[in-house]
């Protein structure tokens, strides 16, 4: 009886180092701007369809990406994007684009409906900089207008904004990385209703 009661605390010790250690939560975050209605456009009598943009190697993830030296991309442990940065892209972008009022019709592809231009775009850079101190979001992306009755490109431009994150996190990383996307959708809408003429 002796020797049981040693071999039962030995199980019990062995249970107990076996356990699994404690789950953390992953959080998960949107890309998510709302580009206010401005003046109303001049309407033409044009659609348009978004392709589905791309991304650089690095960034066609949902993991979220910040730096801490040059050239070397790291992605945060517990905190991703809701999908790849490009998926929540293309709405907003066709959102934006319809809220101008200068096009006949916006369309995501899928699509029956033959447009008049498309926009490409390529997400560059989405990352949080934490070389300087507020840290910063630095957000780049390329765009190009391509007219397709004609096939050619009318317009090609790049988009770069730069946010300071509101707090060293990667939320502070979210709040800010929104700011510059909404600035991103004005200056990509404008771009599209000034460079859309088609003759």
């Amino acid at each position: 009886m002796k020797a049981i009661v040693p071999m039962l605390l030995l199980l019990l010790a062995g249970c107990s180092a076996l356990q699994a250690p404690p789950v953390q939560n992953v959080h998960h975050y949107l890309l998510d701007a709302q580009v206010p209605a401005g003046t109303a456009a001049m309407k033409r009598n044009l659609v348009i369809e978004i392709g589905m943009p791309r991304a650089r190697p690095g960034f066609d993830t949902p993991q979220m990406a910040y730096v801490q030296q040059p050239f070397e991309l790291e992605y945060f442990a517990l905190n991703r994007w809701a999908d790849t940065p490009v998926h929540m892209l293309a709405p907003l972008l066709a959102q934006a684009l319809g809220q101008t009022g200068a096009f006949r019709a916006v369309l995501r592809p899928p699509s029956a409906v033959p447009a008049d231009l498309r926009l490409d775009t390529e997400l560059v850079r989405l990352q949080q900089d934490f070389r300087s101190k507020p840290s910063k979001v630095e957000f780049t992306l390329r765009a190009q207008l391509v007219d397709l009755r004609h096939d050619r490109v009318l317009a090609t431009r790049v988009f770069d904004e730069t946010e300071n994150a509101p707090s060293e996190n990667p939320y502070g990383g979210v709040i800010a990385a929104n700011r510059a996307l909404r600035r991103i959708l004005e200056s990509v809408s404008a771009f599209c209703v000034h460079e859309a003429e088609i003759p």
